[in-house]
């Protein structure tokens, strides 16, 4: 709350460009020291690790250095962005994994508490100077009528809207091309839970409920309740000149308050290229059975294509879909 009144009192003071240029300028400055904590985390983990007072070992430099890349990350997707809030809130979300890393340090007998509790606090600050300035870039945005949290994507894929919409109907099968997804699970009529990757092994989870569902055309669904905003649907129509099934996708992740923001921004950063990574991947599980992503492929993290050894005489895959069909595609 007196972090949310320090930003609107200096948003008060000053004018729509003034406060622009400051937020701006403020952005830059977190940038340049993302970059600089990183680079020092990731070359010299055991100063830092003696510096904040915790065990100087083999894993506690292993996950500074983890730390590390986060910073430089965060740091050069600010300095590059020309909207850069999405990158500031996640660095609001690597403060609060910090200050969870050094409140279980706080409860160690083998740590420097005084040490501790003093980096502690010196995060706590930079999360203050993260906080005031995401509020002020989102408000910048929002003023501007922009908005990145809502996208949508299609793809054409060799199939039935029949067999398109049952694979995606399957709530389980969705972490098998949503990349940012751990797991799907059905926990009663038309509500699941819902589990996200985030970096340095965070999970993100929430409850979505089912809004509409019309068999072989769209689905609908929502978050139900908590801080972090998810609203999606996905449509299933046959493509023009019979060449299969046109998908198309909406989803918007909505920002309210600190840390939906932050949450938001680690399933929400980039968002487009994201789905259109998911569809591509959707696409090639319904054609191939499997994704087999080459090195061109937008992925997190290249890796050579791997096709199956053989196909079946029919030259099918297991849901009777002509690989050689893969290309044809547009997202």
């Amino acid at each position: 709350m007196h972090v949310s009144t320090i930003g609107q009192s200096a948003r008060d003071n000053s004018s729509p460009q003034s406060s622009s240029v400051k937020a701006r300028r403020l952005a830059d400055g977190l940038g340049w020291f993302s970059i600089g904590l990183g680079l020092t985390e990731v070359v010299a983990p055991g100063a830092v690790a003696n510096l904040i007072g915790i065990k100087n070992e083999t894993k506690t430099r292993n996950l500074l250095r983890s730390y590390g890349v986060r910073e430089l990350v965060a740091g050069v997707g600010i300095l590059t962005n020309p909207r850069p809030a999405g990158w500031v809130w996640s660095r609001v979300a690597g403060d609060m994994l910090d200050l969870a890393s050094l409140g279980s340090a706080l409860q160690s007998n083998v740590t420097n508490k005084t040490r501790v509790a003093t980096a502690a606090a010196a995060v706590l600050g930079v999360t203050a100077l993260d906080v005031i300035c995401g509020q002020q870039l989102s408000d910048e945005k929002a003023a501007s009528g922009m908005s990145d949290t809502k996208v949508i994507k299609t793809i054409i894929v060799d199939c039935s809207p029949e067999v398109a919409y049952n694979f995606w109907h399957e709530l389980d099968n969705l972490p098998k091309f949503m990349t940012y997804l751990k797991s799907v699970s059905p926990t009663a009529d038309r509500r699941s839970h819902w589990i996200a990757k985030g970096p340095g092994g965070m999970e993100v989870e929430w409850d979505a409920e089912t809004t509409f569902d019309v068999p072989n055309q769209e689905i609908g669904w929502h978050s139900t309740e908590g801080n972090f905003k998810h609203t999606g649907c996905v449509r299933f129509e046959e493509a023009p000149g019979a060449r299969g099934t046109l998908v198309r996708v909406e989803m918007d992740y909505g920002r309210t308050g600190a840390l939906a923001s932050a949450m938001s921004a680690i399933l929400g950063a980039d968002l487009g290229r994201r789905i259109s990574h998911d569809l591509r991947n959707f696409k090639q599980v319904i054609e191939l059975g499997e994704v087999t992503q080459s090195d061109a492929s937008i992925h997190e993290g290249a890796h050579p294509a791997q096709p199956p050894d053989e196909l079946p005489s029919n030259g099918r895959s297991e849901f009777g879909l002509r690989p050689e069909l893969l290309e044809r595609s547009s997202v």
